[in-house]
């Protein structure tokens, strides 16, 4: 039977993402696959990949090194395989062969308008999902797209997005923050390792710093009794103990959380893309910071106030998984209303979460300790469980008040477990 070199190209990897970084290449040169083997890994801005062989046969050709950008329809691998396998797939076109290459700045006045000043340009296509047409105007007017959140599917920065941002930034005249890191040879006070970051640590970074310079951050502390809480998953854990997974506090502090965003709708909500209008969401898609070995990640569990406990726990389980093997899905990562994290397996007291954009709130949880309470009712002290726990708020839309009320509606419904009664 005849041989054939068949070449393995980078396929579509979904709506908003135009190439990744090569993390892993899992195959060399003369080793044999089957279809369906892993040959590379792939890191976006928002999760990795696997791209599996589409043919059984033998590694003759290697395109790609890690750490390469590669773009959709790119070369990655040449395999020997046999006629009687299928015909490679044909790539999809190329994206940038796609005509959105003109985007019309309209202002309110016909009158020619000057670039937005001290503006970054760093547009590069790994870092914003839009298309090849609107990265190109962005660079001419000097705009940096990672500034410009997107309306579009899966957050694809339009064109109407574009012009958008033009207008809001003529109208007030706002630059932005310049960068103060300089570059410093710390070798010269004594010996030191570079390391390279990793794509999502890159793009993370990137992000809080834009988020903590653009959204007015303040926090709000408190800590409330979770005795009873723990004593609850105690019973639920020796009841499930057949079950496949156990019971963490994690999927409590959620039903509570979406207890007391019902309440509270307004810390359930985004601004729009001009910050004149606020958009109240009927869902509740809680995202959960996850901390894995390239980074932080956090996937989204949908619909969390139609799930039981038992079913929660068992989906953090398993993203969770997927999130620390690289095996999470660009959509596994957007349509949050409301985030927590939680470092309460780790240790601290309190700390200020950064707020994960377009959301307006996050939770951060801490350790919990036991503490000698005094109840000035009885006068009388008895130790309880303590939870201490931090929400970060954007103070444009919500104030002092309201999340001094969230705190205290949060930790009530910790406290006394309501959200359980209701599930009944």
């Amino acid at each position: 039977m005849s041989k054939k070199l068949k070449d393995i190209i980078l396929p579509d990897l979904g709506e908003g993402i135009d190439g990744a970084e090569v993390s892993e290449i899992s195959v060399s040169v003369g080793d044999t696959v089957k279809a369906g083997d892993t040959i590379v890994v792939l890191e976006s801005d928002k999760a990795s990949m696997e791209i599996p062989s589409d043919f059984d046969g033998v590694v003759k050709e290697i395109s790609i090194a890690s750490g390469d950008e590669v773009n959709i329809g790119q070369l990655l691998i040449k395999i020997e395989s046999d006629d009687s396998t299928k015909e490679e797939p044909k790539a999809k076109s190329d994206p940038v062969e796609k005509k959105e290459d003109v985007v019309e700045q309209k202002t309110e006045s016909s009158q020619k308008t000057s670039k937005p000043a001290s503006i970054p340009t760093d547009t590069s296509s790994d870092k914003v999902f839009a298309s090849p047409g609107v990265r190109r105007l962005a660079r001419e007017l000097e705009i940096n797209l990672l500034q410009i959140s997107g309306t579009g599917d899966k957050g694809r920065i339009t064109k109407d997005d574009l012009n958008n941002h033009i207008k809001y930034q003529i109208a007030n005249q706002r630059g932005t923050a310049v960068s103060i890191n300089k570059e410093i040879d710390f070798s010269k006070w004594g010996d030191v390792e570079e390391i390279k970051l990793s794509k999502i640590k890159k793009i993370t970074g990137q992000r809080l710093q834009q988020a903590w310079q653009n959204i007015p951050h303040v926090t709000q502390f408190d800590q409330t009794d979770i005795t009873k809480l723990a004593q609850t998953r105690q019973k639920m854990n020796k009841n499930l103990s057949s079950a496949k997974t156990k019971v963490t506090f994690l999927p409590f502090l959620m039903k509570a959380a979406v207890q007391t965003l019902y309440e509270m709708p307004d810390f359930n909500s985004s601004l729009n893309h001009s910050a004149e209008t606020l958009i109240i969401k009927k869902y509740f898609n809680i995202g959960i910071a996850v901390d894995t070995p390239a980074g932080l990640v956090v996937p989204v569990i949908r619909n969390v106030d139609q799930k039981s406990i038992e079913d929660l726990s068992l989906e953090l389980v398993e993203i969770s998984e997927r999130a620390r093997s690289k095996k999470l899905k660009p959509d596994d990562m957007i349509g949050g209303t409301f985030t927590i994290s939680s470092l309460g397996g780790i240790g601290g007291t309190y700390f200020t979460p950064i707020i994960n954009p377009p959301e307006v709130a996050i939770l951060g949880i801490s350790k919990s300790r036991w503490e000698n309470i005094y109840n000035h009712k009885k006068q009388t002290s008895s130790p309880k469980y303590v939870m201490p726990f931090s929400l970060s708020y954007d103070h444009r839309i919500i104030d002092g008040a309201a999340a001094a009320k969230f705190t205290g509606n949060f930790g009530t419904a910790v406290e006394t477990l309501s959200f359980l009664e209701k599930n009944k």
